[in-house]
């Protein structure tokens, strides 16, 4: 099966299996593809949290929830009962990009919420709790409570009635969210907010929170199933939209279509890749001004190259003469003594990018970049990781007043990939 189907199909066959009687729905039963987050047994996999930041909890705390935990949460068959007291059920795992299959019941005027990666939330409360409509239980659960903007809150009232069980879909790719409440979407492909650093991105990889609220509260039939790398790179695509406005411009066959330092490049699995121990610029025969390039790549251990962004031909070095945005495996060893602006996706010299988004080594991963005037965005695997306008940031810099010039890469001796290569002029 083809990744385009598997995602097209794999949602629509979760449901269908789930809604089949003592299969997903009443025993614990998970879909093809996905696993089970309860054993239907006891709270192995599970421990304690509350609404802190990750990085700023101590071996000491942890353990101290993990004990609280077993005071105020209990089995009953396939069923994890919450008595709406003490600290979240946290799964022990992390996850990355992750489909989430949950059923829910709350009692009268009950408040609870689903976190993403350690982060609230999937709000689940009372539609009729009249004194929390001041704050949206009005419009239902499956909304994304602390954000800002969109998804804050669903765009449908989808809860079954209290005490009775709701059945919920969550998809989470890179920062984007979306809701499925009894078989209604609420929430289409949000961006969650970062509620404990509102100037960055979510974390690229969390825990999962079943939150306590002051509430007796029901969970059974958790599935989930981690989205491998690959496809959340074509969900990506099909999420930030417009994908067929862009060219391709790497026919996965040969190099027609670039110039500069062909002899130090060569076409591997489909991909362009820089040989080992070979350098040089190849870039595209075509000049752009403003436009929008979309692309894989995938690092070795210890890689480095970069992106040339309107260099104005294979010769010179566009970090000097032009652009250049960095592509490097941050996490070697090699690299621990790097300048901000050398790492991952930074403005080398000029501006650095935000860190930990990288997938791991091996893996590909997706980035867009967009160059209008002299202002660059750069998105790698659905985060924004640099924003800069060149002339502010380093005016006397030459790419600060270039209009035009060529795409290409910057090889530095190691074999990097780059694939799905495909730009958007930007009028």
């Amino acid at each position: 099966m083809t990744h385009h189907l598997h995602r097209l199909l794999m949602p629509a066959l979760a449901c269908l299996l789930l809604a089949l009687p003592g299969q997903a729905q009443d025993n614990n039963q998970p879909p093809e593809g996905f696993s089970a987050l309860f054993n239907g047994e006891d709270l192995t996999g599970w421990v304690g949290g509350t609404t802190i930041d990750p990085a700023k909890i101590s071996a000491e705390q942890q353990a101290k929830w993990d004990q609280e935990v077993l005071k105020h949460w209990s089995t009953d068959g396939i069923v994890l009962v919450s008595d709406g007291k003490g600290p979240h059920l946290v799964t022990e795992r992390e996850y990355g990009d992750f489909e989430l299959w949950v059923d829910w019941k709350l009692t009268k005027n009950g408040d609870s919420g689903i976190y993403l990666r350690d982060v609230p939330q999937v709000q689940l409360w009372d539609p009729t709790n009249e004194a929390a409509h001041k704050h949206g239980s009005d419009k239902g659960s499956g909304g994304l409570w602390n954000n800002g903007g969109k998804g804050k809150h669903p765009s449908e009232l989808a809860d079954k009635p209290i005490g009775e069980w709701n059945r919920m879909y969550v998809r989470m790719v890179g920062p984007y969210v979306t809701v499925v409440l009894n078989g209604k979407t609420v929430v289409d492909n949000a961006p969650l907010d970062n509620f404990f650093n509102r100037k960055q991105p979510v974390p690229m990889t969390g825990r999962i929170h079943l939150q306590t609220h002051g509430d007796e509260t029901y969970f059974r039939n958790l599935f989930v199933r981690e989205v491998p790398a690959e496809e959340a790179n074509e969900l990506l695509a099909e999420i930030t939209g417009d994908d067929k406005a862009y060219t391709p411009k790497f026919n996965g066959k040969d190099l027609k279509g670039w110039t500069g330092a062909t002899g130090d490049y060569e076409v591997v699995d489909g991909a362009i890749r820089c040989k080992q121990g070979r350098g040089g610029n190849l870039i595209t025969e075509d000049q752009y001004s403003d436009f929008a390039v979309r692309l894989e790549f995938k690092l070795p251990p210890g890689g480095n190259n970069g992106l040339a962004i309107r260099t104005p031909n294979a010769q010179v070095n566009p970090a000097g003469a032009a652009l250049e945005l960095q592509v490097l495996d941050n996490t070697h060893p090699k690299y621990a003594k790097l300048k901000d602006y050398q790492y991952h996706g930074s403005a080398y010299e000029i501006k650095p990018a935000l860190r930990g988004y990288l997938r791991p080594v091996g893996q590909w991963n997706y980035q867009e970049v967009r160059v209008v005037g002299d202002h660059i965005t750069v998105d790698l695997n659905g985060y924004r990781i640099l924003d800069v306008k060149l002339k502010q940031a380093k005016p006397d810099h030459p790419s600060a007043s270039q209009t035009a010039g060529h795409f290409g890469f910057c090889g530095h001796n190691d074999p990097v990939a780059f694939r799905a290569i495909r730009i958007k002029p930007i009028k």
